[in-house]
């Protein structure tokens, strides 16, 4: 489905996995659509996945601060923590006990086809896949069916994902004779895809993103020297001028224009115009976001009570599921 029609019905799981700040394909993409279902009423969890970034040892060294920075992105974007769940894996126990009955009902050739797996893979900067990594679909099934989540916001190529969570529901489902849980359903996104200042996609990884976080000067500098094209018209065409179209996206996005609209607005004065426009439209509509996150970044000790509040609420929702399992399974001694 590509929309909500009864939000009190749903629940929604949804999340990030904490290596570093976020960016403007992460609020244009996630954030943006997570405040929108949040203020209609939907019941919203959103996962901190700190254990799927103990492979990288980059992040996980400093795993505190990305998590804190994560709350603060959140805070910032409007996640209200009073209507939204935020939690992390670490504090969660029984989330995590749910992987053990869930791997017995894959196998390992569905999770070497998994396209989640394989990405991991491709983009992995060690010499071998740890067996953690190779489970992150199983894993990440979890995260959606510990809380019965049954609306999951997902892009197309996400859809094999959140196929195997619908398997593991039906199979444990079938297997022990319970329906302990649903098959959740996907929130198809129609996120645009925003490429980062080296034309290339925005990633926090590869140093081509403007964060919420960054300063007015920083995201001067930033679309300063992002990629464009010698054409001095200005025009939006996605195909054939891949990286001057993501600009105009951007400011469109900020301005609540389309991109055409911006593009004859600036018609033949060339990429500095253009990046000049972008830039004012992207530091006015952050101007507020950012405040606020400054605002929350001065209080570290309301970061961790959000954290708290919201894990105790997760592990009471986790606990509950994990007795079920148990009673299903015959196991609960």
């Amino acid at each position: 489905m590509d929309t909500v029609t009864d939000p009190t019905r749903h629940r929604i799981l949804t999340g990030d996995r904490p290596t570093g700040r976020l960016h403007l394909g992460h609020y244009f993409g996630t954030l943006q659509n997570r405040v929108r279902l949040q203020g209609i009423g939907v019941e919203l969890y959103v996962v901190i996945a700190d254990y799927q970034v103990l492979t990288d040892r980059d992040v996980a060294d400093d795993l505190t601060g990305h998590v804190e920075e994560l709350v603060l992105d959140y805070l910032a974007a409007g996640v209200d923590p009073a209507r939204a769940t935020i939690f992390t894996h670490s504090a969660v126990p029984a989330l995590n006990q749910l992987l053990l009955p869930f791997l017995s009902l894959v196998s390992v050739a569905e999770l070497g086809r998994n396209p989640t797996v394989k990405d991991e893979i491709a983009h992995s900067r060690q010499s071998a896949v740890s067996g953690l990594m190779f489970t992150y679909p199983v894993h990440q099934a979890a995260d959606i069916l510990f809380c019965k989540a049954n609306l999951v916001p997902v892009g197309q190529d996400q859809l094999p994902h959140l196929e195997l969570t619908r398997t593991i529901a039906r199979r444990f489902n079938d297997r022990y004779g319970a329906g302990v849980f649903p098959e959740p359903e996907a929130l198809l996104s129609k996120a645009p895809l925003l490429l980062g200042t080296d034309g290339t996609k925005m990633s926090k990884s590869r140093g081509n993103a403007i964060t919420l976080a960054a300063g007015a000067d920083e995201t001067a500098r930033l679309i300063k020297r992002a990629k464009t094209d010698t054409d001095r018209h200005i025009s939006y065409d996605p195909a054939g001028r891949p990286e001057v179209s993501s600009l105009l996206l951007l400011a469109a996005l900020c301005l609540d224009r389309t991109p055409s609209q911006v593009a004859d607005g600036i018609g033949a004065a060339g990429s500095a115009a253009l990046k000049k426009v972008v830039t004012e439209a992207v530091n006015e509509y952050l101007a507020p976001i950012r405040a606020r996150r400054a605002e929350y970044a001065r209080d570290r000790a309301h970061l961790r009570t959000v954290l708290r509040e919201g894990n105790e609420r997760a592990r009471a929702v986790a606990d509950t599921t994990l007795a079920e399992v148990r009673a299903a399974m015959n196991s609960h001694y």
